[in-house]
């Protein structure tokens, strides 16, 4: 939080997504000052930009979420309103999205009120556990590899393996104490911003 946010609230969230960065979700809040140009960013709850006056209304603000550059495009629409846009790192979100789809698997578990979240970056081969990177070392098997961590006594396993059909591709499994998750899938509303009237 800057110190610029202190003790200030959100008063006008005009658009909100959820963005997948790093093994995280990230939830990030634009609001809009329709007539001073105001602009503020939240990400999960915390203020990273504010500009209370703009002479302009359109146009671009740009900002970081873990080093990977965000911007928040302000389009003028018709009848005086105005659409919201996020590109992340260099993409429009919803292709953002798809390579996100692409690169990584996702598995989410909920042991004893407790929300794990294991990303697996097929590009990199790193494992993340709740938005921290795993530093553990993946280990060569009869068929493929595979990665194990412990967490709050809980054994996590990410397994890849041969589909074992020609150009099947390979095949990624998360086992949590000897159990197997199923990936998550990407829901509709991620890759969408959520107009809100003030």
């Amino acid at each position: 939080m800057t110190e610029a946010s202190e003790g200030k609230a959100k008063t006008c969230v005009v658009a909100e997504w959820r963005v997948p960065i790093s093994g995280m979700l990230y939830k990030v809040e634009f609001e809009h000052g329709k007539t001073s140009g105001k602009r503020v960013i939240w990400v999960n709850g915390n203020e990273v930009y504010r500009n209370d006056w703009m002479f302009k209304l359109v146009g671009d603000v740009g900002f970081l979420i873990d080093n990977v550059q965000c911007i928040i495009r302000v389009i003028p629409a018709e009848s005086f309103k105005y659409e919201y846009h996020l590109v992340v790192g260099g993409k429009i979100l919803e292709n953002y999205i798809k390579q996100q789809e692409h690169n990584t698997k996702t598995w989410i578990s909920i042991l004893h009120n407790i929300e794990y979240r294991v990303v697996f970056d097929r590009s990199t081969q790193n494992v993340f556990l709740n938005g921290v990177k795993r530093e553990e070392k993946t280990e060569f098997v009869d068929g493929g590899t595979d990665t194990v961590f412990h967490e709050n006594n809980h054994k996590f396993i990410v397994s890849s393996r041969s589909s074992g059909v020609k150009n099947g591709g390979i095949l990624f499994y998360l086992l949590i104490d000897d159990k197997q998750v199923p990936e998550a899938l990407v829901d509709d509303d991620l890759e969408r911003a959520t107009s809100i009237s003030c």
